[in-house]
């Protein structure tokens, strides 16, 4: 207290209008912004333009794989066994297409081609269908066990393929279908719907329940709010199901070793075939690999604005 009896105001020392020091009284007051982390700078930094050319580049190094592969298809058999496939690029006169008009003549290769797709069309095609439908029960609907149902579809994620296929092989067996396109297309929707019920039925549970009783009130019956109002909201995370199912089964090679013949071979189980038989034939093996992988190349580009939709709203939800 002052020697006239008034008291000290708090803070003494301190001058009129002057701010308090920091972590004085009034915690905050002046205090500057807070020190982002060693993360956030980095996350930061992943814009600037070097950044992004570093990218560019490691990108192009990545496709370089590929490039030699789509070229060495373009070489006869006699350029590939002479130099490497990057002298093309200076000699343009190597490249033909030659190697893809006797693939085309090749029945065992068409047959397998032909094969893929009545494999990999079906398999995605009804994963998508019955996985649609069971997301929407399990998010939607009230039915007894229905926790219990989900959690056992969670559970079967953790099974390993391979524990399947000998007793799988065996019930083929005895039911006649071993070796033949279906036994194939089955054991991809077995062992694909597990995680595509998962995955659709968290995206339509974060649907707004407003919307689903907006529809009830108004007398829609349940397969009708699926469809009208479900599936127009669900059809970024429907279209990167298919995009993810499609690559899967198009590039398995272990369930087609085991259950196709070589009537229904697919065409890895037909390159792997013809590696083994004629590890030296590259210009048969790169046409074939090629035109393997162009074809999921083309469906991914196709559906990438669905997909990238999907993913996006994944993140947000």
């Amino acid at each position: 207290m002052s020697g006239d009896g008034v008291p000290e105001a708090a803070g003494q020392g301190t001058a009129p209008g002057t701010a308090p020091a920091p972590g004085a009284g009034g915690a905050g007051v002046g205090e500057g912004a807070p020190r982002r982390s060693v993360g956030s700078r980095i996350v930061g930094r992943l814009g600037s333009g070097a950044v992004q050319v570093v990218l560019v580049l490691l990108a192009l190094f990545w496709l370089v794989p590929t490039l030699g592969l789509f070229i060495a298809s373009l070489r006869s058999p006699q350029d590939n066994a002479a130099a490497g496939w990057w002298t093309a690029l200076a000699s343009p006169s190597q490249i033909t297409l030659e190697n893809y008009a006797n693939l085309l003549d090749n029945e065992a290769f068409t047959g397998s081609f032909w094969n893929t797709i009545l494999i990999t069309v079906p398999a995605t095609v009804i994963i998508v269908v019955i996985a649609a439908l069971a997301a929407y029960a399990f998010a939607w609907l009230e039915f007894p066990g229905r926790d219990w149902l989900f959690l056992g579809v969670v559970g079967l994620l953790v099974v390993p393929l391979q524990v399947a296929l000998v007793p799988i092989a065996q019930i083929y067996g005895a039911l006649g279908i071993f070796g033949n396109i279906v036994s194939v297309v089955l054991f991809h929707v077995g062992f694909g719907l597990p995680f595509a019920i998962f995955l659709l039925r968290n995206f339509f549970a974060a649907i707004p329940r407003d919307l689903l009783e907006a529809a009830r009130m108004d007398g829609g019956k349940e397969f009708t709010i699926f469809r009208r109002v479900i599936l127009p909201l669900g059809g970024p995370a429907i279209a990167s199901l298919a995009i993810f199912q499609f690559l899967w089964v198009w590039n398995d090679l272990l369930v087609a070793l085991v259950f196709a013949d070589q009537t229904s071979q697919p065409m890895t189980r037909a390159l792997q075939s013809e590696m083994r038989q004629f590890g030296a034939n590259i210009d048969v093996i790169s046409a074939g690999a090629f035109l393997s992988m162009i074809v999921p190349l083309i469906v991914f580009f196709a559906f990438q604005r669905y997909f990238v939709q999907g993913v996006m709203a994944g993140a947000v939800k």
